[in-house]
């Protein structure tokens, strides 16, 4: 059966552009927009990542022109601010920049979403910083999607999120400390968690096999979303490359690492890369994982597929377990 491209909710750039970079302009956003719908991403949300307010200045307006372009516009389904209002803690605030991580305001989320033009459909903060449930009541009553992500929270700060109207957690079972505690931790509680969505890095490098089945039966296919996280990194060769100023690795597998952290510096895969790992652990018959991959990023959004007709999109085959594009 042949069908037509994924959605991913999370992607930071990819082939050496970056939607957090200073030089961000509409000709590389539609450069970026080109090359994933070459390789199966028919539509996406650009994220940018904890920026000072100078950049944010930068990429938001351009990030809001190329939406309107008409060869780009149907593609990008808005913009996913992954911060500013992350934990400031090293493992939870992962490769985000340290100067740039500031408590949650209305008032710094405003001036963005007024610099995004509208734009921001997702945001990711940590619920456990003060101020963060005002800011999720505020930003989920302008329609935005509240992501919890980049934290180490409580029980009950998670739980004081949801209620505020959080809907989802971001890249679950990433975004934290390499050592936690076994059972105190904020992964056995968004797992649990029925009134939260979880999305999920599928690429075969941020969580194990076993991982991904039991967040599969915990969320259901209800409320399981595949996602890339791709980088800027994403698509490049093997090497040595220079990540928010930071040396990491882009090795032969794929896998993107930061030997000073011990940790990743994001992901090489793009949607379709992560739908064949999914697909090869035999967790998910063709219908459901088009359901993950198409489908589920798009309710998560509130978003029906109509969105997408008459959009420019790929021809993606399934055939002998796996995705390739026709």
């Amino acid at each position: 059966m042949t069908r037509c491209g994924f959605v991913d909710v999370q992607v930071n750039g990819f082939m050496g552009i970056d939607f957090s970079e200073p030089g961000l302009t509409i000709e590389k956003v539609r450069q970026v927009t080109t090359d994933l719908l070459s390789r199966g991403t028919v539509a996406y949300c650009a994220t940018v990542v904890t920026s000072s307010l100078e950049t944010y200045s930068q990429t938001l307006p351009v990030l809001a022109a190329a939406m309107k372009e008409p060869d780009i516009a149907g593609h990008i389904l808005g913009i996913h601010l992954e911060g500013p209002f992350l934990s400031p803690k090293p493992g939870a605030r992962g490769a985000h920049r340290a100067d740039c991580v500031i408590p949650p305001s209305v008032e710094f989320f405003d001036r963005l979403y007024d610099l995004a033009e509208g734009k921001v459909s997702i945001l990711t903060l940590a619920p456990e910083v003060p101020g963060a449930e005002d800011v999720i009541r505020h930003a989920s009553g302008k329609g935005v999607l509240v992501e919890i992500g980049h934290q180490y929270s409580d029980e009950e700060s998670m739980k004081r999120a949801v209620d505020a109207g959080a809907k989802s957690s971001t890249h679950l079972g990433n975004g934290i400390p390499n050592q936690i505690d076994r059972h105190k931790n904020p992964i056995w509680w968004q797992l649990a968690c029925d009134g939260l969505w979880g999305t999920f890095i599928t690429d075969g490098h941020h969580l194990p096999p076993a991982f991904i089945k039991v967040a599969y039966r915990a969320k259901t296919l209800d409320r399981f979303v595949v996602i890339s996280d791709a980088s800027a990194l994403a698509g490049l060769p093997v090497g040595e490359y220079d990540c928010f100023g930071k040396k990491v690795l882009v090795e032969p597998s794929g896998r993107i690492y930061c030997p000073e952290s011990q940790g990743l510096g994001g992901s090489h895969a793009t949607m379709i890369e992560c739908m064949n790992h999914l697909s090869s652990l035999n967790l998910l018959s063709e219908d459901e994982l088009w359901t993950v991959g198409f489908n589920n990023p798009l309710k998560l959004l509130g978003l029906s597929p109509d969105v997408l007709s008459g959009v420019k999109s790929p021809c993606i085959e399934f055939k002998d377990g796996r995705f390739s594009v026709k």
